[in-house]
């Protein structure tokens, strides 16, 4: 993190203005607005101690992925930092997908705990959000675990709080089965 960063607040109001213009109208699939799925995730990023260049992450974690907004908009808004998280957080459609998603695991495993991070922030969010059922309660469980699985070894203080809640969450879970 650069010191430019330290203590900025206006990077996680820029981050969460480009994320609110990225994702205006998009829904989720209980009909919320999107833009309150990534509030969210950048909360619990700030909840487990991460800083504001990781809130801001949480904030634009899926932009790339699911609107026109590019790397390049967010190293020009955010910082290198934030945009290679963020970078780290987006598959490349490009790919096939028996060929992107071991791809995304490499990256993710590879790259930045920031990375990490978000990604086990966004499935704790998944969760609390509830936008699983019956039908599709075991796919959302697969996941849940596979971030747990990709941050195992990580030993950031983020990382740990984040990897607990969601591991607590899995465990209410096989509690009430």
């Amino acid at each position: 993190m650069t010191s430019q960063q330290h203590g900025d607040w206006s990077l996680v109001c820029r981050a969460a203005m480009m994320a609110a213009d990225a994702h205006e109208g998009h829904g989720r699939k209980n009909g919320s607005p999107y833009i309150q799925h990534p509030a969210r995730v950048a909360t619990l990023l700030a909840w487990a101690g991460g800083d504001e260049a990781l809130m801001a992450a949480g904030f634009l974690h899926d932009v790339i992925e699911d609107t026109p907004v590019d790397y390049d908009d967010i190293l020009e808004a955010c910082g290198e930092d934030v945009a290679d998280w963020v970078s780290l957080m987006t598959k490349n459609m490009g790919l096939r997908e028996d060929i992107r998603e071991p791809a995304y695991v490499k990256q993710l495993i590879d790259g930045a705990w920031q990375g990490r991070a978000v990604k086990l922030a966004d499935q704790i969010d998944n969760w609390q959000d509830g936008l699983w059922d019956s039908a599709t309660l075991e796919k959302r469980r697969e996941k849940g675990e596979w971030a747990l699985e990709i941050a195992q070894h990580d030993t950031e203080p983020v990382l740990v709080a984040l990897r607990s809640r969601l591991e607590s969450m899995l465990a209410v879970d096989d509690s009430v089965r």
